[in-house]
């Protein structure tokens, strides 16, 4: 990612984990944990195990000399095991013989990998957890704060923020539940030497594994992998289905901040959401950041689910394409994840706004509820179609719907002057607004407390 662009588009911590050095690590720590393995079975000599180990730190390799050479070889961890085995060489000759033993490129990359997303994993986590929170509170603080209804951006009936904010919190919390279900599923060991048999490792091939897999601290899957990417691919779905959602709250909240609106706002600061020429703007940078991310998720996870189509024990090309679209991906998401956290704990609410703009139509946003009165003592159709005739004539003269409604001989027959004024109230027709907020409050708790 760019450096200009990094700190706007994704996240310092993500940053560390998906870049040069973060992957590198990954596949050092492979390759130290390989050989401590391979020593604790008896399959190389411990003291070429710990020389192995000792060489195992980013920090002492070239990264421009390992570009230069990954632009030959076809992938990173060839130029970087020849360079490990050129460091060994200078401490041990003879411990640099057992580095990479009985592996393949891919297992190094693939469990490096993994090494990566656990502790993306852990990002993710903490700022699901952050945002839920927030919303949580910000769910319950306004759980009868009216807000207009909008279907196809137009009002519909009356609802709370809490209601809003509320279902955004519920999609989170799925994203929550969905993180914890597959992280087992796609955090284990990638280990199968040339063609997925570890013929090279011979009889020892599985205790290997399985000596690995506990240095490592993950699961050792059924079988090599290599070729079968529907783990990569779950990940990347995953980030696409969190990266819609941050970027459908982003669009209601940026529509919410728009002048004509002004019902709610992310947080100011000093030089933030500004204009290089417009003094008065006041820019949703957050919403903007996550609607990017919504942006650009499908288009990776595409790519992402492309190239699962492998060819036999080894792919070529598709496997080649997940190694920057993913780290993009999760950079991304886990950056619009960070944005919209900081949104909501600092979102600055204008409730009186949010009354006036209720009451914007004059009462036009009351008409379904006057019209299922109605409906009940004259039927459905008639109701809706003098409410409806009403409606446009309220607009038409710039008149309360209520008044229009009232000298209407069929509606005053039903509807007596102290029923209008009930039904023409919004607080009255927020149906299940606050139960639905407190059912989903209820089930966060749950979810914790499991």
């Amino acid at each position: 990612m760019s450096e200009l662009l990094a700190r706007l588009f994704g996240s310092a911590e993500a940053s560390a984990v998906f870049g040069d050095r973060g992957r590198l690590q990954g596949m050092l720590d492979f390759e130290a944990a390989l050989a401590r393995a391979e020593a604790r079975v008896g399959v190389i000599p411990k003291g070429a195990a710990d020389a192995i180990a000792r060489a195992c730190r980013a920090e002492k390799f070239d990264l421009g000399a390992l570009a230069e050479k990954t632009a030959s070889a076809g992938n990173p961890a060839i130029p970087l095991v020849s360079a490990l085995t050129a460091l060994v060489r200078a401490e041990d000759a003879g411990a640099a013989r057992y580095v990479h033993w009985g592996a393949t490129s891919q297992d190094a990359m693939d469990t490096g990998l993994v090494l990566q997303l656990r502790q993306f994993g852990d990002l993710l986590r903490e700022d699901l957890d952050r945002l839920s929170s927030a919303l949580a509170g910000r769910a319950q603080e306004h759980r009868t704060t009216l807000l207009a209804g909008r279907t196809w951006l137009q009002h519909a009936t009356p609802v709370t923020l809490g209601l809003k904010l509320a279902g955004w919190l519920d999609a989170i919390e799925r994203h929550a539940a969905r993180l914890g279900e597959i992280l087992p599923r796609v955090l284990v060991l990638q280990l199968g030497g040339a063609a997925g048999t570890l013929a090279a490792l011979g009889p020892q091939a599985l205790e290997v594994s399985e000596a690995l897999a506990t240095e490592l601290g993950v699961p050792l899957p059924a079988i090599p992998w290599h070729a079968q990417r529907d783990r990569i691919a779950e990940v990347a779905t995953f980030l696409g289905l969190l990266a819609g959602t941050l970027g459908k709250m982003a669009r209601d909240l940026s529509l919410l901040m728009q002048t004509e609106v002004a019902e709610a706002f992310e947080p100011a600061g000093e030089g933030r959401g500004g204009s290089s020429t417009m003094p008065q703007k006041r820019n949703p940078v957050s919403a903007a950041v996550a609607l990017a991310a919504a942006t650009r998720a499908p288009g990776l996870v595409a790519t992402l689910l492309s190239a699962m189509v492998q060819e036999h024990e080894r792919g070529l090309g598709g496997w080649h394409a997940e190694w920057e679209a993913l780290p993009e991906l999760c950079e991304v998401v886990a950056g619009a994840l960070r944005h919209m956290a900081f949104a909501i704990e600092g979102l600055e609410v204008d409730p009186e706004r949010m009354r006036a703009n209720v009451d914007a139509t004059r009462g036009g946003i009351l008409a379904e509820a006057i019209s299922m009165a109605l409906a009940a003592r004259i039927g459905r159709s008639e109701a809706h179609e003098i409410v409806e005739r009403a409606s446009r004539r309220a607009a038409e003269e710039g008149r309360e719907l209520r008044e229009v409604l009232a000298a209407e001989k069929t509606v005053a027959q039903h509807l007596p002057p102290q029923e209008l004024a009930r039904l023409s109230d919004p607080r009255n027709y927020l149906g299940q607004s606050a139960a639905f907020v407190d059912r989903v409050l209820a089930r966060r708790r749950q979810r914790r407390e499991a």
